[in-house]
């Protein structure tokens, strides 16, 4: 009986040391989303003070669509930025935006300064960013024609996130 209680902290050793080398096997970039191939959360946001439409999940069916969640505060949001511009300018997949816990003001203020790359863009104030998932600005979401979610970027995209990621999966959920 006594040996067995001299083997206890080499048998926890042992489970500590493999679960750690099983946890440096995972992508720590890639925060795993529950509505992966779900459908869209339902919402409705109003537009930004001067524009005509928000966003909602209507908007989001009959096309695949990437959804962008950003703020005016957030500056890995402003490295996206002229990304999203590049690829709007391509006209391959419409972009939407979540203006998240944002000030209308500052918003309106970091679109005319930087472009709008965003098809349309609702006014969040965190309620419908958590509904998606939203864990903090910048994540996009790519959306196939039936409104499901189907791929959830977190962090700022790059050039090559577009040309290696979103466009083959654009390409391959619009067949």
């Amino acid at each position: 009986m006594r040996r067995l209680f001299y083997l206890l902290p080499v048998v926890v050793f042992t489970l500590m040391a493999a679960g750690f080398y099983i946890g440096l096997g995972k992508d720590t970039n890639v925060l795993p989303s529950p509505l992966i191939n779900e459908e869209a959360p339902q919402f409705s946001l109003p537009p930004l003070p001067g524009h005509d439409k928000g966003f909602s999940t209507a908007d989001l069916k009959g096309h695949v669509s990437l959804v962008n969640a950003f703020a005016s505060w957030c500056a890995p949001c402003r490295m996206e930025h002229p990304v999203l511009n590049a690829l709007a300018q391509t006209k391959r997949v419409p972009i939407y935006g979540i203006d998240y816990k944002d000030q209308s003001d500052a918003a309106l203020d970091w679109i005319a300064a930087l472009g709008n790359p965003y098809t349309q863009i609702g006014a969040d104030s965190g309620k419908v960013g958590i509904e998606w998932g939203v864990y903090g600005v910048p994540e996009t979401f790519l959306v196939d024609q039936e409104g499901r979610i189907r791929y959830k970027h977190v962090g700022p995209l790059s050039e090559d996130d577009i040309k290696n990621t979103i466009l083959p999966l654009v390409a391959r959920l619009e067949k």
